[in-house]
């Protein structure tokens, strides 16, 4: 399908929060951004353990028509695993203006 004309991630979405379980330890930093790196959006911080049976729901207020998730920690000895990731976003528009 063209761009703009309804294709599979070519809408524009507005991403409103993420929801993670993750276990690790130490302090996961992460980010939405989109593909060109014009937009970065730094989200709240996540405590992390070893277990834990918590997915917290991280508010976050972006919008672009490709975006990625960015996860790191910054200190020795720190990790982390994802095992479910979900982001609530809603398509706002279909094309830009020409």
């Amino acid at each position: 399908m063209a761009s703009g004309s309804g294709g599979i991630g070519e809408y524009d979405t507005h991403i409103v929060a993420t929801r993670a379980r993750v276990v690790g330890s130490g302090l996961l930093r992460y980010s939405l951004q989109d593909y060109s790196a014009i937009q970065n959006q730094i989200l709240a911080p996540l405590t992390m353990a070893a277990t834990t049976r918590f997915e917290p729901t991280v508010l976050s207020n972006f919008q672009s028509q490709r975006t990625r998730l960015i996860g790191q920690v910054t200190d020795i000895d720190e990790w982390f695993e994802f095992s479910k990731i979900i982001i609530f976003a809603k398509p706002v528009a279909i094309e830009y203006p020409q």
